[in-house]
């Protein structure tokens, strides 16, 4: 802990020492009461966190131009199967094998600005002893956490789920601020070929909105993920009209809760036909209808906008976010992406120490090629076969 709270005070690119002193937290009281008229029957409570400010410092952050979000934050039995793809068993020791990897890529800090993990990570030191959380400050990666506990049947719904863990949540993102993470992931799910149901939508913009003023009010900006999973064989205008829906619910609650629009980030799939939909889209395609999807929905308020890959090949992804970054958008248009950035460094390592090197090479390759798409300037040349693979699982959790 005194480590990561030093190295914070000497590297982080949203704090100063006002804010962190000997890992204690500088809370103000929280803000304000606005009162229309004296006499009026009814009063506008503005509140906002007394972290307002470096939230949104971070938020700024992390949607800087070039740059997006390595996710690692699968859970340790998702991990497991990663591991397994490659013939490793699920140790922790092999889990912190491989995470040392990727945090200590050199030079990852110049496409990635913020990294997800797991808890396990949040707390765990690098294979040579350091905590994961200075090395990343130290590559000027702000480090996040995801806070979910995992998506849940929903009694009453169409065989939908819905994703827990708001109990205990604000002593829990108290202690992960306080151990150097400055950013939140909640993930929830909406499924076409389910409905989706009303009850659905609904549970899951306001499990969204409830976290995401926890996380604020404990100094970590949410990361507001509403996936639309690619299961189905609808098409594009389906997934529209969904998503549209979806994302007004959404921000409605969001609102309704408080929540600082100019303090998030928002996580969304891009708008594509379901994985088993006989019509493909090309990249302009998806890239015309998620950009009507974000005009429609979005507030400008919202600073960075980090697509979720929801199994899209590695170049697929990367070709929708470059197709997505031809023209000026009101918002950091950018990338969030998992198995997008680590399919093929995973496949290069192997689990072998002498892989190390060029699976860190793989790493930076995939995240430079996304850096170019956030600027628009991805060519898609030189790609491997590896890269063009679609990695879609139907019914996918982590």
């Amino acid at each position: 802990m005194a480590s990561a709270s030093a190295t914070l005070l000497k590297s982080s690119p949203i704090l100063d020492k006002s804010e962190w002193v000997k890992g204690q937290n500088l809370r103000q009281p929280a803000v304000s009461v606005v009162r229309c008229h004296p006499t009026a029957p009814s009063a506008l409570t503005v509140r906002a966190s007394s972290y307002a400010d470096e939230l949104i410092k971070t938020a700024k952050t992390i949607a800087s131009p070039g740059r997006g979000i390595l996710a690692m934050d699968e859970s340790n039995a998702t991990c497991g199967k990663r591991l397994a793809s490659i013939g490793l068993e699920n140790t922790e020791a092999n889990r912190q094998a491989y995470r040392t990897l990727l945090v200590s890529a050199p030079g990852l800090g110049e496409y990635i600005s913020g990294a997800i993990l797991f808890e396990e990570t949040l707390y765990q030191s690098t294979t040579d002893g350091k905590k994961m959380v200075d090395v990343l400050v130290e590559q000027n990666i702000v480090p996040g956490i995801k806070v979910d506990k995992g998506l849940v049947p929903l009694p009453g719904s169409n065989n939908e789920s819905w994703c827990q863990g708001l109990d205990g949540l604000s002593s829990r993102t108290a202690a992960y601020y306080q151990q150097g993470a400055r950013f939140a992931k909640w993930r929830t799910v909406v499924s076409i070929p389910n409905g989706p149901s009303a009850l659905a939508v609904k549970e899951a913009a306001w499990g969204l909105a409830r976290y995401a003023a926890i996380s604020q009010d404990s100094g970590l900006v949410p990361i507001v993920e509403p996936e639309i999973l690619l299961d189905g064989e609808h098409g594009i205008d389906r997934t529209f009209e969904v998503a549209k829906k979806v994302w007004a619910e959404v921000f409605f609650y969001l609102a309704e809760n408080n929540v600082m629009f100019e303090g998030i980030l928002l996580k969304p799939s891009m708008v594509t036909p379901g994985a088993e939909c006989k019509d493909k889209a090309t990249p302009q395609q998806v890239a015309d209808y998620t950009l009507k999807l974000l005009h429609r929905r979005i507030p400008p308020a919202v600073p960075g906008i980090m697509f979720l890959s929801g199994g899209q090949s590695e170049v697929e992804a990367t070709l929708n976010l470059n197709a997505m970054n031809q023209s000026p958008n009101p918002w950091h248009v950018s990338f969030s992406y998992a198995r997008a950035l680590q399919n093929t460094c995973l496949k290069t390592w192997g689990g072998r120490p002498e892989n190390v090197k060029a699976a860190q090479e793989v790493l930076l390759v995939r995240a430079k090629a996304n850096s170019l798409a956030q600027l628009g300037k991805y060519t898609g040349e030189g790609e491997s076969e590896e890269a063009k693979k679609g990695m879609f699982v139907k019914g996918y959790v982590y």
